[in-house]
């Protein structure tokens, strides 16, 4: 029995052992500093510590990336250039996050230890849902993911907005990881295989050789949609959103904002290209059902809100819809020479709005975070009026990404929507597109509604600067530098595009 015994390739999961390491070390270094409020000495140790931990595991990822293909823990495990690419940017957006949530943290004295802790840990989760090749890891990343964002949400136990945030997450969570693992248990009924890559092959096999019974299978797929439908936050599936958004910690809001949606996205693609290939036919059509109602409620309802938090929630919903048109398009339903380019081509294109999306939104919390301090949260419309007269440099920012998720140009997301309408409008869904243009038009309002705010409204009798003085000058630098990227990403997004179609054409 232990001669057939193979030692797993580590080296392949290097990075996440190396943040494994250095999140274990965060908390320990937490323990042992939950004095309040907390030295400066030590949050600046504590926080050095978290961005040697993410610049460690970006590191190890580029020096094992080769392009290639590899499996290992009993092909549990997948290595590919997919993976490498998200893993990549999902530690740069939490380093980021980071470098937005300090001030913030400090001045409300929550504990930077079980923050950072936290948040690596719910990183460690995205990390092991990118490389998952098996249902196993697949359910314990997710597990790992939502848990430590429940945790996340509650952090701040002096308010009560965020225990029932909390609440509501888990309830809601707990009820979707069943739908999810329901479904999962039934497709493997039928295939044998707890493999994502070999139950697309199990199916086909079986289909060709002794006939298949797809009722179990589509009823498996709906559950596991579902499941996929409310980590991404899509309609009707998003009842956690807007509640969790508002009650959280602003930094808390940010991460569940930003890094998860890559690696919902990486889920997504894993299991239904990678795994339920061969009943595309049925989630392309579940997919478009949810890309509907998406971009229906997310852009209707966020037009009521006066709470940013809860409008960026609302619209979250929308742009998850929109990104799913280039998942339920990308394969044609008549089979041609130039399929799998269409493919690769609408797949691309979905990335490339997962990613514009989380730059632009990041960004959006970041000028919150910045111009919050203690008792006051710059969470509502009225917090913004006038502020281009306090702080011109800042409503400037803030403008850039409001319209960027609006999809006006001359910004990265007007050619994220762009692309993806293109694909849709290439695989003959004109009504399908037709609906996308319509609700981003209705979309582009309460984005503009905050630009009114900020350069036609009279900032209130003694409205300051909210303290920009005293804000880190690295906050501010990495800030303008993520306007920036948001406005030469629209002028040049041809590199990132390119990208994202070498990683999917390489990958699958």
């Amino acid at each position: 029995m232990f001669a057939s015994f193979l030692l797993p390739n580590l080296w392949l999961a290097a990075p996440e052992i190396f943040l494994t390491v250095l999140a274990l070390a965060v908390l320990f270094f937490g323990i042992h500093s939950e004095k309040t409020p907390v030295s400066p000495a030590r949050r600046a140790l504590l926080f050095a510590l978290a961005q040697c931990a993410l610049i460690g595991c970006a590191f190890w990822i580029l020096l094992e990336s080769d392009g290639q293909r590899a499996l290992t823990f009993s092909n549990m495990f997948l290595h590919d250039l997919l993976a490498d690419f998200l893993k990549l940017l999902i530690c740069a957006t939490m380093s980021v996050i980071f470098v937005y949530s300090r001030r913030h943290l400090a001045e409300r004295d929550i504990p930077p230890g079980e923050f950072l802790f936290l948040a690596l840990l719910s990183t460690l989760g995205m990390l092991v849902i990118v490389s998952a090749n098996h249902f196993l890891p697949l359910y314990l990343g997710l597990e790992m993911l939502s848990l430590s964002s429940c945790a996340l949400i509650a952090l701040d136990r002096r308010r009560a907005e965020a225990t029932e945030a909390a609440m509501k997450y888990f309830a809601l969570g707990a009820l979707a990881s069943g739908f999810l693992l329901y479904g999962l248990s039934l497709l493997y009924g039928v295939s044998g295989t707890l493999e994502i890559s070999g139950v697309a092959m199990e199916i086909s096999a079986k289909a060709y050789t002794e006939g298949l019974d797809r009722l179990p299978l589509v009823f498996g797929l709906v559950f596991v949609v579902a499941g996929l439908a409310f980590k991404l936050g899509a309609a009707p599936f998003h009842m956690w959103l807007p509640d969790v958004y508002h009650g959280a910690p602003t930094p808390a809001t940010l991460i569940l904002a930003a890094a998860p949606k890559i690696a919902a996205f990486s889920m997504t693609l894993r299991l239904l290209l990678g795994g339920f290939f061969p009943l595309a036919a049925d989630w392309q059509q579940m997919l478009m059902v949810l890309a509907v109602i998406s971009m229906g409620i997310g852009n209707f309802v966020a037009i009521a809100q006066e709470n940013v938090k809860r409008m960026l929630a609302y619209s979250a919903i929308a742009h998850m819809g929109f990104m799913l048109l280039g998942l339920c398009v990308g394969i044609p339903e008549n089979e041609t020479l130039g399929a799998r380019q269409i493919a690769v081509s609408a797949y691309s294109a979905s990335m490339f709005y997962v990613l514009t999306y989380v730059l632009s939104t990041v960004g959006a919390f970041g000028v919150m975070l910045l111009l919050s301090r203690k008792g006051f949260e710059a969470d509502r419309l009225s917090d913004y009026a006038g502020l281009n007269q306090r702080s011109p440099w800042l409503a400037a920012l803030m403008m850039i990404f409001m319209l960027s998720m609006a999809g006006l140009p001359f910004f990265v997301g007007f050619f994220a929507k762009f692309a993806v309408l293109g694909t849709v409008v290439y695989a003959g869904h004109y009504g399908l597109a037709g609906a996308a243009v319509a609700f981003s038009l209705l979309g582009a309002f309460y984005y503009l509604r905050v630009i009114k705010y900020m350069y036609f409204d009279a900032a209130p009798e003694g409205a300051s600067p909210a303290g920009l003085g005293a804000t880190p000058w690295g906050m501010k630098t990495l800030l303008t530098l993520n306007a920036l990227a948001v406005a030469l990403l629209g002028i040049f997004p041809h590199a990132l595009l390119a990208v994202c179609l070498t990683v999917l054409d390489v990958s699958f």
